[in-house]
């Protein structure tokens, strides 16, 4: 086994141990693969093992979404048909694929929450139009329209209060604002890199995967993360990898960095969604 899958293994119930060390249970394996013939333990290293980041993906998912069975087998959480939908404000700047994707979700009946107003700081950008074609509500609220920061985050609360929003959902926005604090933990962002690694000002889209690149990283990935008034800080919610391969240009990354925010924005609001995020500083828990 590699150790990513020994992680998911005890995860899900196949072994318990007090430490986190992985040696122990490295140990353990090495034990019972003795009592088999023509078998054989190695190490795989990191940026060799083309499983590792699917696998700790996996980790991540059972340690995030699962009910213990009694036969300690993981099984997966699905939406409770019964409760309110969370009622979404999605801020846009762009083409809006991460707006589409929640709504995927929810259509999908994976994710009980529903899309009460869309915002974007563009009037002509790609999102607008795919919000309006699904019947969605948009509010055009762009910076230059307003004298300084406040009357601009002011505007922005306006609109959110208006349309009764739960929970503020940043996917690809561009402005900072201030967050009132109506809305104080409970404005989330996506950011397509490992925070806080590859963040702040001008840190956005092609920008992070070309620092990726140049950087020499062979991991990258995405993270959700609690906004606060300054560029991608806040408490993190849910993080998820992928491997950045030697040939990638940022176009290839970002796609590969894409699949996962797919999954993770809609795991991080289904976790607020059901109330188990617990803040205690800058860190998030999740609550069984």
């Amino acid at each position: 086994f590699s150790d990513s899958e020994l992680l998911v293994r005890q995860i899900g119930g196949r072994y318990k141990v007090k430490s986190d060390l992985i040696r122990p249970l490295f140990d353990e394996v090495r034990t019972l693969m003795g009592r088999f013939e023509a078998c054989n333990i190695l190490h795989v290293r990191r940026e060799k093992n083309q499983d590792a980041d699917r696998l700790v993906n996996l980790a991540l998912d059972a340690g995030h979404d699962v009910d213990e069975m009694p036969t300690g087998r993981p099984d997966a959480k699905l939406p409770d048909p019964s409760a309110k939908p969370l009622r979404l404000g999605v801020l846009i700047s762009g083409g809006g694929r991460t707006m589409t994707n929640i709504l995927d979700e929810i259509h999908q009946g994976r994710l009980n929450a529903e899309i009460s107003v869309v915002i974007s700081s563009r009037s002509t950008v790609a999102g607008v139009a795919r919000a309006r074609d699904v019947g969605l509500p948009v509010e055009i609220v762009r910076k230059k329209d307003h004298p300084d920061i406040d009357a601009f985050s002011r505007r922005i609360e306006e609109v959110l209060a208006a349309a009764e929003v739960d929970l503020v959902v940043q996917g690809g926005w561009l402005c900072l604002w201030e967050i009132p604090q109506r809305y104080e933990n409970r404005v989330l962002n996506i950011h397509p890199a490992l925070l806080p690694s590859f963040g702040g000002q001008g840190m956005w889209g092609h920008h992070v995967h070309e620092a990726v690149i140049a950087a020499g990283c062979k991991v990258s990935g995405c993270t959700v993360h609690f906004c606060t008034n300054d560029y991608d800080s806040g408490p993190i919610v849910v993080q998820r990898t992928c491997p950045v391969e030697d040939d990638d240009t940022p176009d290839m990354l970002a796609e590969r960095v894409f699949e996962q925010e797919c999954i993770a924005y809609p795991q991080a609001i289904a976790l607020f969604a059901a109330g188990r995020l617990r803040i205690e500083g800058n860190r998030v828990r999740v609550r069984a």
